[in-house]
């Protein structure tokens, strides 16, 4: 160690002119030590923050998965078109999760205005203490009789609703243990963290694997299988049915996360559980359970309003009991301010327009399906699923976000690109959501425009990757890919052609024959750059 430093009042001490003998019993020496401040300063050097947090920014750099956020701001009246930074840039957004564009729905906007002027803009606290008003009981009850369960619970994100009630639920159960599928999102794996609990991964729709691991647990034992209904980034959708079967036989309570579902599958926008039972569900009177069906075996669903519904907020729906207990126990739910008025108004408008409405869902399924196709032809890699998500394989990060900056640049399209943590290194994409609101004209442009990146970033096409042995499904046999995409086997599409003929006729007959068309007339770009000008 270096000696230390002197004290900068030592001098000042030592050459003062003495004003009084010593005390009684001490030496004069003794007298100036105890007449010289002492500091309790540590000698070390202080830590580096600002270089800590360089160095981890470095990192992300070195690795290319440093995220670069646009400047993207959507024009409600011009859905999907959003202009950038300068408001005359027009550009067409093919990746946002406004799935239905609910968010500019004249119905939710008009109940957002209303609640505005009457309850004005914010909550006033938590719902503890601010109160539980009208529009909150009233959105909980829209939620359950959704999903056919007795009660619902608002979170102010369904990530806090995920952490919370993870968290909360399995730290509460006795030796619980979490079974977690190994695509589940971020928020499912922080409350499965702060829980305590045991856990297990299990691969990815693998129902084997799974069943594997309960087995060696008593019946006994409190257990919970958690997984999702559509996996955002791969558009896989859940073996609910098996796991529900799973869950039963070893006594598990399962926890199925619809965030990316509902609103878009089911006759009424429930979810995929709800989809599984279609026909039943058409019938059944809102609100009452259907015994024996998939969304009747499932103990807990997770959802949000900030996707297909168009607003922001999550939720869960489960048994009156433990959606008290969670009520009354999860600090994430306890200790924030609530959703305020105008969003609890524009929600429960959208859930009940998307509940009668089939036509945004069948445009949205239909032009998926229409892309899907058209990149098919043009040797653009999609992985393999049977939902609405349309991952376009690219498997290098830098290259990735070149060729979403060179459409954003080049050709006035907007498509994120995915990198890791949120995909696997070597799976990098670029995510592509079509939605009710993108036409033919708009599909044209994107295929041309990813055709064009594809040749002059020289990337790897279908055949490519077949060649290579596949990634991710690209490129790898229809049985192999079928492992793990997910809904019933055999079954291209969870959307099947029957029901996309019954939303139709359905839309025809409640619309007086009016014709199904894109929300957004072919020569839009003409029309909003006029308009801008």
């Amino acid at each position: 160690h270096a000696p230390a430093a002197a004290c900068p009042h030592a001098k000042c001490v030592e050459s003062a002119p003495a004003v009084s003998a010593s005390p009684p019993g001490k030496t004069g020496t003794a007298a100036a030590a105890a007449a010289t401040p002492v500091s309790h300063e540590s000698q070390e050097g202080v830590f580096d923050y600002e270089g800590q947090y360089q160095a981890k920014l470095a990192k992300k750099h070195g690795d290319k998965s440093y995220r670069y956020f646009n400047n993207i701001n959507r024009l409600a009246g011009r859905y999907p078109q959003a202009h950038t930074a300068n408001a005359a840039n027009l550009v067409t957004v093919w990746c946002s999760n406004d799935y239905l564009g609910q968010s500019k729905n004249p119905v939710v906007v008009d109940a957002m205005k209303a609640a505005l002027d009457t309850y004005g803009a914010g909550a006033g606290g938590t719902r503890n203490i601010a109160g539980n008003s009208a529009l909150h009981l009233r959105l909980e009850a829209e939620l359950a009789t959704l999903h056919r369960k007795e009660a619902a619970l608002m979170f102010s994100s369904c990530f806090v609703a995920n952490d919370a009630t993870i968290s909360t639920l399995c730290s509460a159960l006795p030796e619980c243990v979490i079974f977690s599928d190994k695509m589940n999102h971020a928020s499912m794996i922080q409350g499965i963290r702060h829980s305590g609990a045991k856990k297990h991964v299990f691969n990815h729709n693998d129902v084997d694997h799974l069943e594997q691991l309960l087995a060696q647990y008593p019946r006994s034992t409190p257990k919970l299988i958690a997984f999702e209904s559509v996996y955002s980034m791969s558009g896989t959708v859940g073996r609910i049915p098996e796991i529900c079967a799973l869950a039963k036989k070893y006594g598990a309570i399962t926890y199925l996360d619809e965030v990316h579902a509902v609103g878009m599958y089911g006759p009424h926008g429930a979810g995929v559980a709800e989809h599984y039972d279609y026909e039943a569900s058409l019938s059944a009177p809102a609100g009452q359970p259907i015994a024996g069906s998939v969304l009747d075996q499932v103990d807990i669903i997770t959802g949000t309003l900030g996707k297909a519904f168009g607003i922001v907020g999550g939720y869960i729906a489960a048994s009156s009991s433990l959606v008290d207990m969670i009520r009354s126990y999860a600090p994430g739910f306890i200790f924030t301010t609530s959703l305020p008025p105008p969003i609890n108004a524009g929600a429960v408008a959208s859930i009940q327009y998307l509940f009668g409405s089939q036509r945004e869902r069948f445009l949205q399924q239909t032009h998926t399906r229409q892309l899907k196709a058209d990149l098919a032809s043009a040797g653009i890699p999609v992985v393999p699923n049977p939902s609405h998500i349309v991952p376009v394989l690219v498997g290098d990060a830098e290259r990735a976000k070149m060729a979403s900056d060179m459409l954003l640049a080049e050709h006035n399209i907007y498509v994120q690109s995915i990198n890791y943590p949120t995909v696997a290194v070597g799976e990098e994409r670029l995510r592509i959501t079509p939605g009710p609101g993108h036409s033919a004209a708009m599909r044209t442009r994107l295929i041309g425009a990813l055709d064009s990146v594809w040749n002059r970033l020289g990337l790897r096409r279908t055949a490519d990757w077949e060649r290579e042995g596949g990634r991710c499904g690209v490129g790898e046999s229809r049985a192999n890919s079928e492992q793990h995409v997910g809904w019933k086997r055999g079954v291209e599409h969870v959307w099947e052609d029957h029901q996309l003929k019954q939303a139709h006729d359905y839309e025809m007959a409640r619309k007086g024959a009016v014709p199904i068309v894109p929300a957004i007339p072919e020569t839009v770009q003409q029309i909003v750059s006029a308009t801008m000008a």
